[in-house]
């Protein structure tokens, strides 16, 4: 899957060799713990990437900017997508070590879980963003894809530093009972930390991370309790995200601009 217009010099594909999945790792890598803090195993920091045994089953979409070449140095963005039939063979999705998502699996509906997001800061933009979510729509599109779901974070591990914007989208954002993960009893930290109506909704909104308010914009619903992940030093919650709303404003915009329909 390529998207054939470029915006800026920029496109999004999926890696096609080991060679570029590694440059996706070594960015994550960049990214989760030479940024934000996240805790290396001995082996990540000698090689300095970002990897676990999922890597080898999934997708990997990638951001590149032409003007820093054609190499995997020109690699500034990635994405990891697994499917459901991907999560089969590799055992489960890796959001099940946090959550509980029987009441997704049970659906019926065809699963995409997405995780490892990560941007280089020079390209934290929404144009960039968008070319993203395109890239995203049209997977969804070539796989039939119905439900998106995975780990969003908040940077750190005291819940109570940003505990009215865990009450926010507890309150305004909860998942509907038959879509609705729930953290690990052994893990669970809840987020129901202030009663509705002490909560600047908008506030609490425009102090969440990008991607999450990018989710919430597209329609996402919310797990129920969040996860204290100390490895990546990231407080985690679950989004839930039905693809019709993406694929509908995405795609239309992919046929825009290719002036050819999507499938």
């Amino acid at each position: 899957m390529t998207l054939p217009a470029e915006e800026k010099g920029i496109s999004v594909r999926l890696a096609q060799n080991e060679k570029e999945i590694k440059a996706a790792q070594h960015l994550r890598y960049n990214v989760f713990y030479e940024e934000f803090g996240a805790t290396p195993t001995p082996e990540m920091k000698a090689i300095k990437c970002d990897f676990d045994s999922y890597d080898d089953f999934t997708d990997h979409l990638i951001v590149i900017d032409h003007k820093l070449g054609d190499d995997v140095d020109a690699i500034v963005g990635t994405y990891r997508l697994l499917r459901k039939v991907q999560a089969e063979k590799a055992g489960r999705f890796y959001t099940c070590a946090e959550y509980d998502i029987s009441t997704l699996l049970d659906s019926g509906l065809e699963l995409l879980e997405l995780g490892r997001s990560c941007v280089l800061p020079l390209y934290r933009t929404r144009p960039v963003l968008q070319k993203l979510w395109e890239g995203i729509a049209q997977y969804l599109w070539d796989y039939n894809i119905d439900l998106m779901f995975g780990c969003a974070s908040l940077h750190g591990t005291d819940p109570q530093k940003f505990s009215q914007e865990l009450a926010y989208l507890y309150h305004y954002h909860l998942a509907t009972p038959d879509l609705q993960p729930r953290a690990l009893d052994a893990v669970y930290t809840d987020m129901n930390l202030h009663p509705k109506d002490e909560i600047d909704a908008k506030k609490a909104f425009m102090a969440l991370p990008p991607l999450i308010k990018g989710y919430l914009r597209l329609g996402a619903m919310i797990g129920d309790g969040a996860y204290v992940d100390y490895q990546f030093n990231t407080t985690d919650v679950c989004i839930v995200l039905p693809t019709d709303k993406v694929t509908s404003r995405y795609i239309k915009h992919y046929e825009r601009k290719t002036q050819r329909p999507a499938d």
